[in-house]
């Protein structure tokens, strides 16, 4: 039996805005639509009315997300409490908003920081801001599911006695496909050599919920990390958290840096539903993603059982170098079809009106959470066997030559140095060897292929132009038909 503390029960910022709105009071501040009466019809229609109600600025009784002294202040106390943490931060400009936050409130201009090469470009942006200098660890491949899985202990372990100066680590666990780092080695490592440890943990707002979930970055013994509260459980789109403990960050600093790099108008609504996502975790989290572990470990015995297509569980982790695996994550290899991960999206999304969250060449990636029921999987799974029925025997063509790219980090400049130098733009075919001005992923997930500052290599070329080819979707390029690039001049 699980104990619950009383006090996560309640929801102050949201009992704040439901209170205000109902007392009637009459508005001559922003917004400007005044409780919605300002809003086109066409969406009160479809929205309803008292959603435009809770849309607000800062008052009395709603606090302020700059300077917190009441219902705001409550709140974060709240989710630090549920979460483990010396303090917590509501974010409203996503997970984005909080890793600039948390590299700019531990590196100082120079500060040379380790980086796994599987971050989000907004770690990237974040060294952009400081003008911290990156030392990038390469995350194992799985060679037979051509899948990116998460750095190692012992690849971590070895960057750090390479560089005893490192100011911090910035490692991302889970990855997109539910992959954890063996934190519980890392971090205590990191930490006894003197360097901050720094996680990017947007798809893990849920860990430290379900004792059958890996082990979440605080309770590992994180310094700082950041979820996506809106990916994952309760908290709507652009809604995140920041957790931070004291012993090794300044905590006034990051309060500082964070009103930086958050709007001075955030939106009250966002910020009542992580009020609302925290109360849930804490209160029935167990309950409630027992239900979705369940729903994904059916579904993923029944995918395993269609000709041509698989879909990894915890066996994966045999080999002990990885942390953990979140099972809520489907993983589904599609490459025995003769498909990209890539086409099998499409054909779910125009025939069978069933969207993913994300394909790469081989695999397409399912999300299963809190709000998804039976025969949500159901669909999918009937779906995928009747793709699978109609695509046995299929030539692989070029998925068999296809490669995922090793990165071996050439870094010539920093990439605030790269990234203000003038650039030109150049062809893709033509590129090797220049060095990159740009930011380049492929999106979803926003892993960057190329940071400002890198040389380009033969490659990561030949790289860029095949999964173009794929149809993938690549940020950072300067013209819509992926042909060029932009290096530095």
């Amino acid at each position: 039996m699980i104990e619950i503390d009383d006090r996560q029960y309640k929801t102050p910022l949201f009992d704040a805005l439901v209170n205000l709105a109902q007392s009637r009071k009459v508005s001559f501040h922003t917004p400007g639509h005044k409780s919605g009466k300002g809003i086109a019809t066409r969406f009160v229609k479809f929205v309803g009315p008292k959603i435009f109600s809770i849309d607000l600025t800062t008052l009395d009784e709603v606090d302020s997300l700059q300077k917190p002294i009441g219902v705001i202040k409550e709140a974060q106390e709240l989710a630090a409490m549920a979460y483990g943490a010396d303090a917590s931060f509501f974010l409203i400009n996503g997970t984005t908003a909080g890793n600039h936050a948390m590299v700019i409130s531990v590196c100082d201009p120079g500060d040379k920081i380790i980086v796994a090469r599987n971050a989000h470009k907004s770690v990237l942006t974040g060294l952009i801001f400081t003008g911290a200098t990156p030392v990038f660890i390469n995350p194992k491949v799985d060679k037979t599911l051509k899948l990116t899985m998460n750095v190692t202990f012992d690849d971590v372990k070895e960057v750090i006695d390479e560089n005893p100066d490192a100011k911090a680590i910035y490692l991302t666990s889970p990855n997109y496909y539910g992959i954890t780092a063996d934190l519980e080695r890392i971090i205590p490592y990191a930490h006894k050599r003197g360097i901050i440890t720094l996680i990017d943990e947007a798809h893990g707002p849920h860990l430290k919920f379900h004792p059958e979930l890996p082990t979440s970055a605080l309770e590992a013994g994180a310094d700082l990390c950041v979820q996506s509260t809106h990916k994952i459980i309760g908290g709507m789109t652009q809604s995140s958290m920041l957790h931070a403990r004291k012993e090794r960050v300044n905590i006034n600093t990051l309060r500082n840096i964070l009103k930086m790099v958050q709007s001075t108008s955030p939106s009250y609504i966002l910020m009542a539903s992580l009020d609302l996502a925290r109360m849930q975790m804490a209160t029935e989290g167990n309950k409630l993603l027992s239900r979705a572990l369940e729903l994904a470990r059916k579904a993923r015995k029944r995918i395993n059982r269609i000709k041509g297509l698989s879909c990894f569980g915890v066996e994966i982790l045999e080999e002990g170098e990885m942390g953990g695996l979140d099972e809520t994550k489907l993983t589904i290899t599609v490459k025995e079809l003769g498909l990209s991960g890539y086409q099998v999206s499409q054909m779910l999304n125009h025939r069978f009106d069933i969207q993913v969250e994300m394909a790469d060449p081989f695999h397409i990636l399912v999300i299963v959470s809190i709000g998804d029921r039976q025969d949500h999987l159901d669909r999918l799974v009937k779906a995928l066997r009747t793709i699978a029925s109609e695509n046995q025997g299929k030539e692989s063509g070029p998925l068999d030559k296809f490669k995922l790219p090793i990165f071996k980090s050439r870094i010539s400049l920093t990439p605030r140095e790269a990234f203000f130098r003038k650039y030109r733009n150049v062809k893709i075919e033509k590129s090797a060897g220049e060095i990159s001005s740009e930011i380049v992923t492929v999106y979803p997930p926003g892993i960057p292929i190329l940071i400002p500052g890198e040389t380009i290599t033969p490659e990561i070329r030949d790289y860029l132009i095949e999964i173009s080819g794929f149809g993938a979707t690549i940020d950072g390029l300067p013209v819509d038909d992926n042909s060029m690039i932009s290096v530095l001049k």
